[in-house]
């Protein structure tokens, strides 16, 4: 329902993304089954890197694929909304600092990624490549954000399947890492990583991601010359 009372189908709206980040940090390789599929050493500390608020697009929008790219993969990730200014903050009280949680399906593109350990902006920070919604769930309607199933489907296959358990930092670790040496603000997102089951993509798929408790979030991939009128910007 709209503020003025009315009702409208979800299909017939402009989903922009639930939330305004100044900053995006996502952790690359945190499940140890995805670093083997992709033949890597699982981190022993995490391996984060920043997006651009740029690369955002909404529940229901379209994201380019590259001509002449053969590896672009999808990613079901949870994300981590923080809720208040956070710094230096504890493992025990890194929960008090989280807002909720939302999806995201952070698209790669693998040839485009030179070094793991220093992701190519090109792979990682595209317009409208990180795919955010459709809502962020309060985080006292999560008991436990540890504890949730993970999965992708491309045009209604299955193709990924996972649990957050599986991580190898969870949110509380994630949390007190970033915020020991950068400051955190209201609205800030961090991905946490996806679970194994990556499959390469062609223009014309269509991804929803979903994530136990929390939704399912579609998202459609175009040639790259194709237009996307308002799904870049954020709410």
């Amino acid at each position: 329902s709209l503020r003025d009372g009315r009702d409208v189908a979800s299909a017939d709206v402009v989903w922009l993304p639930p939330c305004k980040p100044r900053t995006i940090l996502a952790p690359g390789l945190n499940y140890k089954d995805h670093a083997r599929e992709l033949s890597m050493a699982a981190p022993k500390q995490p391996l984060v890197f920043l997006k651009g608020p740029n690369s955002l697009v909404g529940h229901g929008g379209t994201t380019p694929m590259p001509a002449n790219v053969e590896q672009m993969h999808y990613e079901c990730e949870l994300a981590v909304v923080i809720g208040r200014m956070t710094r230096r903050v504890s493992r025990a009280d890194a929960y008090a600092h989280v807002r909720g949680y939302t999806i995201a399906n952070d698209y790669v593109i693998r040839e485009y990624i030179e070094n793991y350990y220093r992701p190519n902006l090109r792979a990682k920070s595209r317009d409208r490549s990180t795919v955010v919604g459709p809502w962020v769930v309060a985080a006292d309607a999560v008991p436990d954000p540890m504890q949730l199933t993970l999965r992708t489907f491309v045009n209604d296959r299955l193709t990924q399947e996972g649990n957050t358990r599986d991580m190898i930092f969870d949110i509380p670790h994630l949390i007190e890492y970033l915020s020991s040496f950068m400051t955190l603000a209201p609205g800030d997102l961090i991905l946490t990583g996806t679970p194994p089951g990556v499959r390469h993509l062609k223009p014309g798929d269509v991804v929803v991601t979903e994530i136990e408790g929390i939704g399912r979030l579609k998202n459609t991939l175009t040639g790259e010359a194709s237009s996307d009128r308002g799904q870049g910007e954020t709410a």
